[in-house]
């Protein structure tokens, strides 16, 4: 998966990092930034929305690093601190949270998607779909397409019934099947 970090850090780094040492921190950041902000981006789908998560899951990371017990992979437990932070802004900004516009400059033919350009506007007009869902069904979408997660872990993070999250991707899909549908239908008639 893109921008997921190839290898664990060093027991002794994360030692030294929950010990307060700024240098094995600054080093945590230069290896999980990155993977960080891509999976807040693709789940809240705001640049500058997902530049804060960053910065609070960092800072975070700074209180919780001390209770990580090495139990499982680093990166796993930093996601899931991540995903919580995301969930978290969902929940606090839900109604401010407005969905994206399809652009004027749709292609005039529905792409191929054999072709490198067909699955570039496939994947553009996909992430326009995703735009256009509620945060919170777009959080679902994402974490159980995506990241795997199943409907059980979705259930835990947003402190709903796994019926919740069965049926938020089931509405989801749906509305994203009738988006993609319009989107080329349109595109088509042009």
């Amino acid at each position: 998966m893109a921008g997921h970090p190839t290898q664990e850090p060093a027991e002794g780094l994360l030692r030294r990092a929950s010990a307060g040492e700024d240098a094995a921190f600054v080093e945590l950041y230069r290896t999980y930034s990155r993977p960080v902000f891509t999976l807040a981006v693709r789940m809240l789908r705001q640049r500058e929305a997902a530049e804060d998560v960053l910065q609070e899951v960092f800072l975070e990371l700074t209180r919780a690093l001390p209770a990580y017990r090495g139990d499982g992979p680093f990166w796993a437990w930093l996601r899931r601190l991540a995903v919580n932070k995301v969930l978290m802004r969902i929940r606090a900004e839900r109604s401010r949270i407005t969905p994206g516009r399809y652009d004027d400059d749709a292609p005039d033919a529905q792409p191929h998607p054999e072709d490198e350009t067909g699955r570039a506007l496939l994947a553009r007009d996909l992430g326009d779909a995703l735009d256009r869902l509620p945060a919170l069904s777009r959080a679902v979408v994402w974490l159980h397409d995506v990241e795997g997660w199943t409907h059980q872990e979705i259930a835990a993070a947003m402190g709903r019934s796994t019926s919740f999250s069965k049926s938020q991707l089931a509405r989801a899909h749906l509305k994203l099947r009738g988006l993609l549908e319009a989107g080329a239908y349109a595109a088509s008639d042009n």
